[in-house]
């Protein structure tokens, strides 16, 4: 390959500068001898030895002569070349430079090389996942050779590979040497992974001729029934080791065939002076450059005479012909990256010779002068990093870099809202995308996993991302809240109403009748039992939430208290002697009022109890509501809640029972049986509380506390009198003395 001879002229232009320069190797003038070992073993070893001996024959162990010393070797940009020179070179501890990706700079074979220095390392197969990783290239094809570069390349590559995510589709082997017969054997058995393989991108290892047979397998597409769309969308990954240099017979070639394949390269840099060197060239200065000749007539299908062309094809050169009108497949006029890599050997074994021959103060001051520094790592690897080039290619076949890059993937990302479903007996790279469960979500595509919203988030329906969470409350400004606490405001004027016209009627038969000392202290508490839901309604802080059921135990046990005094008067005044002495009128009031302050301290004693245990206090409910944050007061104890409530029911029950006992005897205005209706409503609406207080949640368990307080605070005051403030304020003529008597006197009969 034509392309090739720039590697020549930059070891010449190398060696050049370096005897011109009296800085290094004073005294020393460096020659080279090119020598080409045609990819065989046999002859690499061969002309390893004749570089030891430029005698007639080889005599191992003597040296021929002053003036062939072999100081060090630089080697091609094939492992295995440079492998069979280190074999030898190793005996004779002469250094060597290589410029292929050699898998065993470590091994034992090479143990004895003093200077094994490799342009290539593995920081490339680094480079090449992060070059997937950016891309998001997870299901990608290797294509590589049957040696021992290529087995380390594979056997580094794959466990990196699967540490970050990325599966192999394909694997391709091709044999150590390809010949003519070997690449169109190769391509055909393996068509359907080059041309219509699912991945999009392809990574090929190989030597500096590999760019060659890649580019024939790639453009023998057009001897196949394939689809141009198979392989245009096809990323060819090619490592440093392969030049893009095409050879004389592919001229003919479409380099559109490769158009978007990326190349890591050797980084290099303008060598000042190389290009007006290149541009210098001439195919008249043959004496002492036997490779100019050939190169020129093959760069430019012409024959320079006196010889002719024996096929008759060809004209002769002008003379006049320019390197830099040359395709750059062909040649560059800037070094290339393995031209660079030449360059720095030569200058690596000068300044190590120069190194020994100089003392350690000289090395020091000549190294700060010295602006050409080549390092290399402890491994002996070239401490520098890669050029990465995509190849954007032009029907006149010359190429730039830019990039649009393909997806390459077993399957289709999974969008947001759906999480990685492992596919059974699949690449881990392949897998179907299953929704996210209720209560998770997944905010980017291609999740492993869905994840919970924060406390204070929840997810949205499509579950790609959280919303913030509302805080509720049963609030007055809306219209819930506000019907409650009209409600209650109306109930609580009413019952004060009922209140005011008991006290005006106070000495009125009718009110006289039924004690109107428990009256008076019955509408009272139910005055306040309305009142105190208010304290539920608003958005609940540290003293409602100690208050408010506190406030309703206590008040609703005095109401009931006072409704059981009053039933209980009645069956004791009705069980008794009938005589009518002072002292039995003052033991029943007496009795009245111990029953209901005895029965509310019970009450008392279980809130007293409750506040010391666990009080009632604020709190962020933010997992009873999806989409809420319930705030709320959390009871403390629930146990002493519900024991609340119990003694309420307790109270209730008693009432209801002794009142139904007593609804049958005489009585005036058969105040019995209206409280058996009242403690009849009264239970029912507590006993139906309980199961609807649980199944609801928020804010509407607030409103069905609320409501059972006022309906059966309502129920009592309507059931017990309403029909005396009906007699009161319509009946005014059945409110007397006579009509009293009278019904005492029908009941006795």
């Amino acid at each position: 390959m034509v392309k090739y001879y720039q590697h020549i002229l930059a070891l010449v232009f190398a060696i050049n500068e370096i005897n011109k320069d009296p800085k290094i190797l004073p005294n020393v003038t460096l020659g080279f001898h090119i020598y080409d070992s045609y990819s065989s073993a046999s002859l690499t070893y061969r002309v390893t030895l004749d570089m030891l001996c430029k005698s007639q024959a080889f005599i191992p162990n003597y040296k021929c002569g002053l003036q062939n010393n072999v100081i060090g070797v630089t080697g091609g940009f094939d492992s295995e070349t440079s492998s069979y020179m280190a074999d030898i070179l190793g005996i004779y501890k002469i250094p060597q430079v290589s410029n292929a990706f050699f898998a065993g700079c470590d091994d034992g074979g090479l143990q004895f090389v003093p200077m094994f220095l490799n342009i290539f390392g593995d920081f490339q197969i680094w480079g090449i996942v992060q070059l997937l990783l950016h891309f998001e290239w997870k299901w990608v094809g290797i294509i590589t050779k049957e040696t021992k570069s290529g087995e380390h390349f594979l056997s580094t590559l794959e466990p990196m590979f699967s540490q970050n995510g990325i599966c192999i589709s394909s694997k391709v082997i091709l044999p150590k040497d390809i010949g003519l017969h070997d690449m169109l054997e190769g391509f055909f058995s393996n068509v359907d992974t080059f041309l219509k393989g699912k991945e999009n991108v392809m990574i090929v290892y190989g030597e500096v001729g590999s760019f060659a047979w890649l580019t024939f397998f790639v453009s023998a597409n057009v001897f196949l029934d394939v689809d141009d769309m198979s392989f245009a969308v096809k990323v060819w990954i090619m490592t440093a080791q392969i030049d893009v240099a095409l050879s004389i017979i592919q001229k003919a070639f479409n380099m559109q065939a490769i158009h978007g394949a990326i190349s890591f390269a050797l980084q290099s840099r303008d060598i000042e002076g190389f290009q007006e060197y290149l541009q210098a060239i001439h195919p008249s200065d043959e004496e002492g450059n036997g490779f100019i000749k050939e190169f020129w007539e093959q760069s430019f299908d012409c024959f320079i005479p006196p010889y002719g062309d024996p096929t008759g094809f060809l004209g002769p050169c002008t003379r006049e012909e320019k390197l830099e009108s040359l395709p750059a497949p062909f040649f560059e006029m800037r070094m290339t990256g393995h031209s660079y890599s030449i360059y720095n050997a030569v200058y690596a074994l000068a300044h190590a010779f120069h190194i020994m021959a100089s003392s350690k103060l000289r090395l020091h001051a000549r190294a700060k002068e010295n602006p050409n520094e080549v390092t290399f790592n402890g491994h002996g690897e070239l401490a520098a990093g890669f050029a990465i080039t995509n190849l954007v290619t032009f029907p006149n076949n010359s190429y730039v870099g830019n990039m649009v890059p393909p997806s390459s993937l077993c399957n289709a990302k999974c969008s947001p809202g759906y999480s990685k479903k492992k596919k059974e007996g699949m690449a881990f790279c392949c897998y179907d995308c299953a929704p996210c469960p209720e209560g998770k979500v997944a905010e980017q595509t291609d999740r492993d996993y869905c994840i919970s919203c924060p406390e204070d988030d929840y997810p949205n329906r499509g579950r790609d991302h959280c919303i913030p969470k509302v805080q509720t409350f049963l609030s007055i400004e809306e219209s819930l809240g506000l019907t409650l606490a009209s409600l209650s405001l109306f109930l609580s004027v009413l019952t004060a109403f009922v209140l005011a016209i008991f006290i005006k009627q106070q000495h009125t038969p009718i009110v006289k009748a039924n004690n109107r000392g428990l009256s008076y202290l019955l509408l009272t508490s139910l005055c306040l039992c309305f009142l105190s839901s208010l304290l539920f309604i608003g958005k609940p802080n540290h003293l409602t939430c100690l208050l408010r059921q506190m406030a309703f135990g206590i008040v609703f046990s005095i109401a009931v208290s006072s409704v059981l005094a009053k039933t209980t008067v009645v069956v004791v005044a009705f069980m008794g002697s009938q005589s009518r002495n002072i002292f039995r009128k003052w033991i029943g009031k007496r009795m009245a009022y111990s029953v209901v302050l005895g029965c509310s301290l019970v009450q008392v004693s279980i809130c007293a109890a409750w506040l010391a245990y666990s009080p009632p206090f604020p709190d962020f409910n933010k997992h009873l509501i999806t989409e809420e944050i319930v705030v709320e007061c959390n009871e403390g104890s629930v146990t002493m809640f519900y024991c609340v409530l119990s003694y309420m029911g307790f109270l209730s029950f008693v009432s209801f029972t002794v009142a139904f006992l007593a609804r049958k005897l005489p009585d005036s205005f058969n105040e019995a049986k209206f409280i058996t209706f009242s403690m009849l409503v009264f239970c029912s609406v507590w006993v139906s509380f309980v199961p609807t207080y649980l199944s609801t949640k928020g804010k509407y368990m607030v409103a069905v506390e609320v409501f059972s307080i006022l309906s059966s605070g309502a129920g009592i005051l309507g059931c017990i009198f309403s029909p005396k403030c009906y007699i009161i304020l319509l009946r005014s003529n059945l409110n007397n003395r006579m009509h009293l008597i009278r019904r005492k006197h029908n009941s006795k009969i």
